[in-house]
């Protein structure tokens, strides 16, 4: 078996191990796995298609089945810029862990840039912008500092999380700056509809523009990693800093933009979420949310491959929104908890990756000594 056809089989492994798991969950609660498990397929949405067979012969609802897809792809979204975000600095051998606060960063300047700047469509792609841009900055800080202080990165960006997340929540909190105009509740005023991000499909929870934002960052990243300069010499420095460096490559360059780009996705993220989703900001919401740290699990899945980030970040998602619609028998918390448990499996057989890498190699030369003898 070629290495190739190992890096592509690990994930699908990964995943399938991941839903056995869940299953003998399922089996445990006396319900039956392959019931519950069509059950999420259809919460997600992932049925829709089928209505456009002749004659319908699934009886698919198109009405729910299109809203339960617009669910997905929309928590999709922000998923595969925080994956993103993890991946580049990954590709550049750093850990960037940083992704919450680039993204609540990221969110607060496009919002501020959205409400204050212009309330059209003007503003609108500028709060864009501003929360990339803002993401670049905070993203290039623990970069910079681990090119000219020797500062490990996982270190500063756990305390630049934590410095974004009660910058933020003080900010729109009870009495800040930022709080909506006479609001009892940590939260900012909702931004006028003429400046959120354009409507793709879907009126209940619609999905938006920030969705082809999603899929171009994608592209970018690919043609960034292949086609650039520095997409080469990022890939160096994270084969062999000193070998990339004693080819003339600064390696110390490589690491603050590797982490600026880093930051710019999560920043992004960020922005498509305010401007597409949210329109607003609460302070509740800053300590609650795990979207940055959900883009580890997406990014190690996808094996930081662009393709493999959107995979990984419409399956998490996918599995939120069908644990969200799953009814029947099964309690919506153990529903909830079965999700929970598939992607905690996940990313704990995508830590032990080299376990199942083994299980591969060790197969190849079984069959290739069978062969010989």
């Amino acid at each position: 078996m070629s290495d190739r056809r190992v890096r592509f089989l690990t994930p699908v492994v990964t995943v399938v191990l991941a839903f056995v798991v869940g299953g003998l969950v399922v089996l445990a609660s006396s319900a039956n796995p392959l019931v519950v498990y069509r059950s999420m397929f259809v919460g997600a949405g992932f049925d829709w298609p089928f209505h456009l067979l002749p004659g319908n012969p699934f009886g698919v609802n198109e009405m729910i089945a299109a809203s339960n897809l617009q669910s997905t792809l929309v928590e999709a979204t922000p998923l595969v810029l925080t994956g993103l975000a993890v991946a580049f600095a990954f590709r550049c051998g750093m850990f960037n862990i940083g992704g919450q606060g680039q993204f609540w960063i990221g969110s607060t300047a496009a919002f501020l840039c959205a409400e204050h700047v212009a309330q059209n469509q003007l503003g609108t792609w500028l709060g864009v912008l501003a929360g990339m841009i803002a993401g670049m900055v905070w993203g290039a800080i623990p970069g910079f500092l681990k090119a000219f202080r020797g500062a490990h990165e996982v270190i500063t960006t756990i305390m630049l999380n934590w410095i974004a997340i009660f910058m933020v929540s003080w900010l729109f909190g009870l009495n800040g700056p930022f709080v909506g105009e006479g609001n009892t509740q940590p939260i900012s005023d909702t931004l006028p509809d003429t400046a959120w991000l354009p409507t793709i499909w879907g009126v209940l929870q619609p999905v938006t523009a920030g969705l082809f934002v999603a899929l171009a960052a994608a592209f970018v990243y690919g043609v960034i990693l292949r086609r650039t300069t520095l997409g080469f010499a990022v890939r160096a420095v994270g084969f062999n800093a000193d070998a990339a460096r004693y080819a003339g490559i600064s390696v110390r360059r490589s690491m603050v933009l590797a982490m600026a780009l880093s930051g710019g996705f999560a920043g992004l993220a960020g922005s498509v979420s305010v401007l597409g989703t949210d329109h607003r900001i609460t302070s509740l919401d800053v300590f609650a949310s795990q979207l940055g740290f959900t883009g580890i699990a997406v990014a190690l899945l996808g094996r930081n491959t662009p393709l493999g980030v959107v995979l990984g970040a419409l399956l998490f998602a996918a599995l939120d929104a069908g644990a969200r619609n799953l009814g029947g028998d099964f309690s919506p918390e153990l529903a909830r908890s079965l999700a929970t448990v598939i992607q905690g499996t996940i990313i704990l057989i995508v830590g032990g990756e080299q376990v199942v890498r083994w299980a591969f190699v060790r197969r190849r030369r079984a069959l290739a000594n069978e062969a010989a003898g």
